[in-house]
């Protein structure tokens, strides 16, 4: 039986939709990640003195500490994105996929 429903499934052209969705969105997002953050790292590598830069006059606080902070935001809301699409979209597409295949 568990076969037969996994080859249905496999079959779904629901299943084919979710899968190159899912699939795309999570490489987009991943590649949001990967150019801010090799973006950072290529600033500390070729900029080290300007991110050792004070934000301002009065503070001991440097222009690096936002930005990889802000780095770390980022990717907490690219997270919490792919979690709305996922329970949104992708659960529609789920419940849609195992309707036509319990028929």
């Amino acid at each position: 039986m568990n076969d037969i429903l996994c080859q249905r499934i496999e079959r779904s052209e629901h299943f084919q939709t979710l899968v190159r969705k899912r699939q795309s969105f999570a490489l987009f997002l991943s590649f949001i990640m990967l150019v801010l953050y090799i973006g950072f790292i290529l600033l500390i590598a070729f900029a080290p003195d300007w991110l050792g830069t004070p934000v301002s006059a009065a503070t001991s606080v440097t222009r690096g500490i936002p930005i990889g902070i802000g780095l770390i935001v980022i990717s907490f809301l690219l997270t919490g994105v792919y979690v709305w699409r996922a329970n949104g979209e992708f659960e529609r597409l789920t419940r849609q996929l195992m309707s036509e295949v319990k028929e």
